[in-house]
């Protein structure tokens, strides 16, 4: 509370000894601290709430020192210097004054804050520079490129044909979620690129269940274009399955996730959505142009390991 004769200090300009007596009413001692506004004028006011024991002890300092400033210190600076109008003893107060709905704003959550019973210890620091970011997208972008090149040489490899169309298709899949990171726009962090990673195993995932149910219609002597329509029809179930599961993981880090975690999830997300897109429609196509033209009739050792 002001000291008798002297006069009120500026908001951040003097320490409690030289202006201010300590009154023992800390923020221990306030339940909650609410923005209002004036149903006639709309001006903001902070809305002051005390517990029982707060209340006593507020109604005291209040009727002793009315006409003189209460200063509220957080952190040893004060944040806020009020007049006491009259005694107040139903332990709720109001703050008004010439502040813009932002400064109440900032003021309620400085008091919510002071009145959590706890102190803030600085235990340590540690700054980290642009260029390790940087660095570390560099190192993400890097491995994705690694990953992409081979998983598409064991697509080629293991699947000959289909998994050619599949490296075509997966081409398309990352131009069409990096169009879509840039029209929302998503920022890729270090997290976010670990999601697009395995947003594109979850794409080759969908294509392996596709060509191995192709591959066993091709060994029950089905000619190329009927297996890869039973194939597709065969692997469907499993593949959304699938996709579903990861939305819902998805959904949940999103929603319950720090904004790394969403960082990871949204892309993961949006990964998860297109890769199911395309799987189901560029491959699909894909497939079904070759099996109805020349090369399908080449032989179908074209269609995938093990098969003659």
């Amino acid at each position: 509370i002001q000291k008798e004769g002297v006069s009120a200090p500026d908001e951040g300009s003097a320490s409690v000894d030289e202006f201010f007596v300590p009154t023992g009413l800390s923020g221990r001692l306030l339940e909650k601290a609410t923005l209002n506004f004036d149903r006639v004028t709309g001006t903001p006011s902070v809305l002051l709430t005390f517990g029982d024991e707060g209340k006593k002890l507020f109604a005291d300092i209040t009727r002793e020192n009315v006409g003189k400033v209460l200063a509220v210190y957080l952190d040893g600076a004060p944040i806020t210097l009020p007049v006491i109008r009259e005694e107040i003893i139903s332990g709720d107060a109001e703050i008004s004054g010439v502040f813009t709905p932002e400064e109440a704003k900032t003021l309620v959550g400085r008091f919510n804050s002071g009145a959590l019973p706890v102190s803030v210890e600085l235990i340590g620091s540690e700054t980290v520079g642009a260029s390790l970011g940087e660095e570390t997208k560099a190192r993400g972008v890097r491995a994705g490129v690694i990953g992409l090149l081979l998983v598409a040489l064991f697509m080629i490899a293991w699947y000959r044909l289909p998994g050619v169309l599949a490296t075509l298709a997966l081409g398309m899949y990352v131009a069409i979620t990096l169009a879509i990171f840039k029209l929302i726009p998503v920022t890729l962090t270090a997290a976010g690129i670990a999601g697009f990673i395995l947003s594109i195993g979850m794409a080759v995932d969908a294509n392996v269940l596709i060509f191995e149910r192709m591959k066993e219609e091709l060994l029950k002597g089905k000619d190329t274009k009927d297996a890869v329509r039973e194939g597709f029809s065969r692997a469907w179930l499993s593949i959304r399955d699938s996709n579903v599961s990861s939305m819902i993981t998805a959904t949940i880090l999103f929603w319950f996730g720090t904004s790394l975690v969403k960082g990871f999830a949204l892309v993961f997300g949006l990964g998860v959505v297109v890769s199911m897109f395309t799987a189901v429609t560029i491959t699909r196509t894909l497939l079904l142009t070759v099996s109805e033209g020349k090369i399908a009739h080449a032989g179908k050792f074209l269609f995938g390991s093990g098969i003659k």
